[in-house]
């Protein structure tokens, strides 16, 4: 998988404001205020920056916290974690492994078969219903 690099006039140029805020800048957007906090339909989240497929609508569920949240990734080398140590808190930061979009943060909070929660910003993914690739 290739690295995708881009200026920072040309994000702005391909990305909403509030979008080059979260990807680009690692903003978060507010609890169910998103797109796709409450979607369910069958498809493909794939990252806002590149196009890369990143998680599957039948790993989502409904965590409570506001985001769209998945128990995995379609391939975790599609996404990269670094620790966040921003708001006094230590987190693990979730990024696209292709264009270094800011995604959102995974914690050990998730259901099975993980045990993980991937907590995502929805104006960091743009979503593909199933049957439109």
């Amino acid at each position: 998988m290739d690295k995708v690099r881009k200026t920072e006039a040309e994000w702005k140029a391909q990305l909403t404001p509030m979008e080059f805020a979260v990807a680009r800048e690692k903003g978060t957007e507010r609890a169910f205020t998103g797109r796709y906090w409450d979607t369910f339909t069958p498809g493909i989240y794939r990252c806002v920056g590149c196009g890369t497929p990143l998680f599957a609508s039948d790993t989502k569920f409904d965590a409570g916290c506001g985001w769209p949240s998945y128990f995995e990734p379609i391939d975790p080398a599609r996404v990269r974690e670094e620790t966040d140590t921003t708001h006094g808190m230590v987190r693990t930061e979730v990024l696209c492994n292709i264009c270094d979009a800011h995604l959102g943060h995974v914690f050990p909070d998730g259901p099975e078969p993980t045990g993980l929660r991937y907590c995502i910003n929805s104006v960091s993914m743009k979503f593909e219903p199933q049957g439109e690739e």
